[in-house]
């Protein structure tokens, strides 16, 4: 039976390969009226090192006139990631985009439908660096006596530009062309925090009677340990004093929340860009992107890089005003979150590994405790191994005693039966038995259906179509964060496991139709003739 063997092969590579993800599309018609990317960070206050240049000071309608977006020559290796090109009337530079444009670059630009016109602005396709880029406007039928043409220009997340001003163009026989404007002073609204260097790397000295301590490993010590996740808070008087460290390559996160479960929570991010770390307070709604705060709750900030661990320590005021929303009071009690993942140029993606959450809900200000904490819940254990045991275990057990021992146990009874019978029933009831409980234990856990765990629920919700389906499900499944198993070992070791069963189903197969012993049976009488 070589044909489910060679899928059940497939199978196991197919679960092996690996996805990749690709950068910002430059998709930015939701910034077309005020120019500014939605990074929450301010825009830089240094002069811009971009320039906007034209082939022609003057046009008439319908003329085409060349908008090169260039980096300043006095400004070294500089680059730029994303931009935003428009052309507006110079009299009201916030009024809508006059004009179209067309591509002279189309693997690093694309046009965007600003207001009712298609093709009125120009943006990145890629996160490629960049030095140059070429665009060709077209005048309106009814232009406007002056056109002023503006740039916002990304040099990376956190660094960019808002409405660089270019050259006014004048329309042929217009008179009181308005002179260019100068750089507009509309910026984003973002935290602003003074950061300064920790001392010293912190310690787990006092955790349980100065301070309340959440570690992973438990009992681990932040000064001693590089692979410690340590977080402590301190009251003090009106204020709580935070201390967050891990191993992370880009972020370092902890949030507090009303449950178990991401979404509605208060949360601050450490987050490494270069060689220092920004420190931010943050809300999640629902399973989205942390969005900044628009108000600086942060004060006395200071972190340290070394060797691959971010620390990071800020305060906080117990109570604030009631102006400032999606902040928690912190006389209240609240599951702990502790989680970390990649960052690029400050943007932070989904943590790497399950959140560390606390057992329990622990009051922010109440008396000093040592908190225990779990990445993988229980229920999601138990549901592993049940799914494990019955699928890569007793099913197959039950199948081989079946198919291969019927002849080899024909007279032998267990309790009136055959044996092989009353073994292969124990299995495939076991396997049934296993298979309900581990089906409906993340539904216990979740409440419901899981939305945001890929592919394995959709494969695992029909466990007897096909076996290769449900290895497949198991595949995926033991990717799944919650479940905490070491990888890629736990992948080789399942691997192996299926690559067993098939050798194991094979060399039944050919002991049943005696090939072995046909083999040797041939050749010894081939050897008499000769």
């Amino acid at each position: 039976m070589p044909g489910p063997h060679l899928l059940l092969v497939v199978v196991v590579a197919v679960c092996l390969i690996k996805t990749a993800s690709g950068f910002a599309n430059g998709k930015v018609s939701q910034a077309c009226g005020d120019m500014i990317p939605q990074h929450g960070h301010d825009s830089s206050s240094k002069p811009a090192p971009y320039n906007i240049t034209l082939d022609n000071p003057t046009f008439s309608p319908g003329d085409h006139i060349t908008v090169t977006l260039l980096v300043v020559p006095t400004s070294g290796s500089i680059s730029f990631k994303g931009f935003l090109i428009e052309a507006r009337d110079a009299e009201n530079p916030d009024g809508p985009a006059v004009g179209s444009f067309s591509l002279l670059n189309p693997s690093e630009s694309q046009l965007l439908h600003c207001g009712h016109t298609q093709g009125s602005a120009v943006s990145h396709t890629s996160k490629s660096k960049k030095t140059e880029i070429q665009a060709v406007w077209e005048a309106p039928k009814n232009p406007p006596a002056g056109v002023q043409f503006l740039a916002t220009v990304v040099q990376k997340y956190k660094v960019y530009w808002v409405q660089i001003p270019g050259p006014v163009v004048s329309l042929n026989g217009a008179t009181g062309v308005p002179p260019p404007n100068p750089t507009p002073t509309t910026t984003t609204t973002a935290v602003t925090t003074t950061l300064s260097a920790l001392t010293r790397p912190f310690s787990s000295e006092g955790c349980g009677r100065s301070k309340s301590c959440l570690r992973d490993p438990v009992g681990c010590d932040p000064g001693r340990d590089p692979l410690c996740f340590f977080l402590s808070f301190t009251p003090e008087e009106r204020t709580v004093l935070f201390e967050l460290s891990g191993p992370a390559d880009g972020y370092l996160s902890f949030a507090l929340s009303l449950d178990k479960w991401m979404g509605n929570d208060d949360v601050y991010l450490c987050v490494r860009d270069g060689d220092s770390v920004d420190i931010n307070a943050a809300y999640v709604s629902g399973r989205t992107h942390p969005e900044l705060a628009s108000e600086n709750v942060l004060s006395d900030t200071a972190w340290q890089l070394a060797d691959g661990v971010i620390q990071c320590r800020f305060r906080r005021d117990i109570l604030l005003p009631r102006k400032i929303e999606s902040r928690f009071s912190l006389d209240q009690s609240y599951f702990l979150f502790i989680a970390h993942g990649r960052a690029e140029d400050g943007v932070i993606y989904r943590h790497d590994r399950q959140p560390l959450i606390s057992t329990h809900q622990t009051v922010i200000t109440g008396p000093p405790e040592n908190l225990a904490g779990s990445r993988s819940p229980l229920l999601i254990k138990f549901h592993g191994v049940f799914m494990l045991v019955a699928w890569m275990t007793t099913v197959t057990t039950g199948v081989i005693i079946a198919r291969y021992f019927k002849h080899d146990w024909p007279e032998t009874r267990l309790f009136g039966r055959r044996l092989w019978f009353q073994v292969h029933r124990a299995l495939m009831t076991l396997t049934v038995l296993l298979t309900c409980v581990g089906f409906s234990l993340p539904f216990i856990y979740r409440g419901g259906w899981s939305r945001h765990a890929g592919s394995h629920p959709y494969l695992g919700y029909a466990p007897n179509i096909i076996s290769p389906v449900v290895v497949v499900a198991i595949f995926l499944g033991i990717q799944q964060q919650a479940l905490l198993l070491p990888g890629p070992w736990s992948t080789g070791v399942l691997a192996g496991c299926v690559v067993w069963g098939v050798l194991v189903d094979l060399l039944l197969e050919f002991h049943s139709k005696v090939v072995i012993v046909t083999g040797w049976f041939l050749l010894i009488y081939s050897g008499k003739s000769f």
